[in-house]
């Protein structure tokens, strides 16, 4: 059984600002920073937000030998 894990980090002018979210998460706060950077007058832009998404096999991790 191949079980694999979405994770998701956020920057902003390349600083990590969120990090290890679920994909549900990430959703949430991707359109709520969206959202954010429109309405306030802020010093980031949407075009400053970046993501990474990283995939994790499950069953590779747990049966590594470290």
């Amino acid at each position: 059984m191949n079980t694999s894990e979405k994770t998701y980090h956020i920057y902003a002018k390349g600083k990590c600002i969120y990090h290890s979210l679920s994909e549900k998460k990430f959703s949430e706060i991707w359109e709520m920073l969206h959202r954010m950077v429109e309405l306030l007058d802020m010093d980031i832009k949407k075009e400053d937000l970046q993501y990474e998404e990283l995939i994790a096999n499950k069953d590779i991790i747990l049966n590594s030998s470290h």
